[in-house]
């Protein structure tokens, strides 16, 4: 079977991961600091703090940013659950704005719809890797007071009005996952242009210890004392999994180059083969490509996907809408609130994308789908 992605690992990697193997350091040590250093310089210069998961990052980011109960967080329903849930485990409520018919991505004006006083945070989704149009969202955040939120969980690497994905809002979060554009095996980061939010991500992700002699609210214990001022949870990345992921940071640019490769040969041979529809590029983005998401008209996705994958090309579906899942079906969401991001759900279809794919492999995924459309 074709996957729809994998990782991209190379001899680098596998040394660099064998060194910290072989020397005194495993989890939080010099290299996790110099993994998060290089993530900065990435993202526009900004503090990064790394962690578990992408979904780590979220639930930090939100912590971060204080939302609790009585907080509302606006967000996408196109995307992975984590977009929402880190914050409705925190207590906010979830309003889900619809999406711009064309891209999937968080529509400005369907978000300026439904933002309150109770705002707390705007949560965007670069989706495919494409980035959102932060221009557009930033100003309806400061208008009422509200953080804005970049899950780049897609597209890191990738610009917006020649700005670097991590530049773009308030606070981003990154996944390292293997399909991602690079990888840590499992792994994110929170990136945040203010210096005390950054440091309530760390705190949170490091258990909520404290270790500012300026801040203790007990008296000296010793040169040994912390404390934990608020409840946090250890979502500390390793230095084995750091090493990795500054191996892997080396190619970013590579990969990115690769990505638009593959993403521009699908485009000319799809694009006047009849019931698909290729994704959209704003001319102000230049994208990371993580997904090639196209469209399956005439209400063939099912049929189509079955079809592919019986002939070995490992197609995927992202995302089911967010409200969909039970566990927010439960809280009184309903079908229907979102029409354009259902009906980009009910076509869209992940081909194949990741920097090792070879252009005969491309071909034989356009072959295949073409003839299954046929």
């Amino acid at each position: 079977m074709l996957p729809y992605g994998r990782q991209s690992i190379s001899p680098e990697d596998i040394e660099a991961v064998a060194a910290i193997l072989r020397g005194d350091w495993l989890t939080t040590g010099p290299t996790v600091t110099a993994f998060e250093e290089a993530i900065a310089t990435a993202t526009g210069g900004h503090r990064a703090v790394s962690c578990t998961s992408g979904t780590a990052a979220l639930h930090m980011a939100y912590a971060a940013a204080g939302v609790g109960p009585g907080d509302q967080v606006v967000t996408t329903p196109m995307t992975f659950v984590a977009t929402a849930s880190g914050a409705s485990i925190l207590g906010a409520e979830i309003v889900f704005a619809d999406v711009e018919e064309d891209t999937a991505l968080l529509d400005p004006a369907a978000v300026d719809a439904v933002v309150t006083e109770r705002t707390k945070v705007i949560a965007a989704v670069d989706y495919a890797g494409h980035a959102a149009d932060y221009d557009a969202l930033q100003p309806i955040a400061d208008r009422v007071g509200a953080l804005t939120v970049d899950d780049a969980a897609h597209s890191v690497g990738g610009t917006y009005k020649g700005r670097p994905v991590g530049d773009l809002a308030d606070i981003t979060t990154l996944s390292f996952f293997p399909t991602k554009n690079l990888t840590t095996g499992e792994g994110g980061a929170v990136v945040a242009k203010d210096d005390a939010i950054a440091q309530r991500a760390h705190e949170f992700h490091f258990i909520g210890l404290v270790r500012d002699p300026a801040r203790f609210r007990i008296g000296d214990e010793g040169p040994w004392h912390q404390e934990v001022h608020d409840f946090g949870i250890n979502y500390r990345l390793t230095d084995v999994a750091s090493a990795l992921g500054l191996a892997q940071l080396a190619r970013l640019q590579r990969f990115k180059e690769r990505r638009a490769e593959i993403t521009a040969r699908y485009n000319a041979a799809l694009a006047d083969v009849d019931g698909v529809r290729t994704p959209v590029q704003r001319a102000w983005v230049d994208p990371a490509w993580h997904l090639y998401p196209v469209r399956i008209l005439d209400g063939r996705r099912r049929e189509v996907f079955e079809k592919m994958r019986a002939a070995g090309i490992g197609v995927q579906v992202n995302y089911i809408p967010v409200y969909w899942h039970p566990v927010y079906a439960d809280l009184g969401y309903q079908r229907g609130m979102c029409p354009n991001a259902e009906a980009f759900y009910a076509e869209e279809l992940s081909l194949p994308l990741f920097p090792d794919l070879t252009d005969d492999q491309v071909d034989q995924v356009v072959e295949t789908l073409v003839s299954v459309l046929g």
